[in-house]
């Protein structure tokens, strides 16, 4: 066996390895894209801000796996009706730090 493909045989604990298929298809892209946004946004047909907003969030769920934090779950949702024009960003914030400040209540309730 190569080096090469001894260190594809697997992610394993790597941070990659907790993301979805479709960020690791975008974070593919990108790096054919020699980490252009323009040009990852003209691959997938969509416009600069909507590419911007993906990265970011990928950005965010990498960041979180690195981390050893847990996802949100509504965290992503939101930020899926957002990126599809279903809700606005600010709409989006405001459901978000709305279920947090309840979370922290019910916390704080049983504690």
């Amino acid at each position: 066996m190569t080096r090469a493909s001894q260190e594809q045989v697997g992610l394993g604990d790597h941070p990659l390895s907790g993301l979805a298929r479709e960020d690791l298809d975008l974070i593919t892209e990108m790096v054919l894209q020699s980490g252009s946004l323009k040009g990852l946004a003209k691959s997938y047909g969509v416009s600069y801000p909507t590419i911007r907003t993906r990265v970011d969030r990928v950005i965010e769920r990498l960041k979180a796996l690195v981390e050893g934090r847990e996802r949100e779950p509504l965290t992503d949702l939101l930020a899926d009706l957002v990126e599809r024009g279903e809700i606005t960003a600010s709409a989006a914030r405001a459901v978000r730090d709305t279920a947090r400040e309840v979370a922290a209540k019910q916390n704080g309730a049983a504690g």
